[in-house]
């Protein structure tokens, strides 16, 4: 891996983090303003979830 791959990595997480605030801002403040209510152990859960679908989709894709 070099850094080039790392950065491109990164500018597409940019992007697509920044699809759905674009695209439909109203639910983009109504889900955040949800989430601010959860349990910190939700949010955690689903950040863990998160993480590891991407490593296994990453896996799968670079294995």
């Amino acid at each position: 891996m070099n850094w080039t791959d790392l950065f491109a990595a990164l500018s597409l997480v940019l992007v697509i983090e920044g699809l759905l605030p674009f695209i439909n801002p109203k639910g983009y403040k109504s889900t955040m303003m949800q989430m601010a209510s959860f349990p910190e152990n939700t949010i955690r859960s689903i950040g863990f979830g998160s993480m590891i679908a991407g490593v296994i989709c990453l896996y799968l894709v670079r294995g």
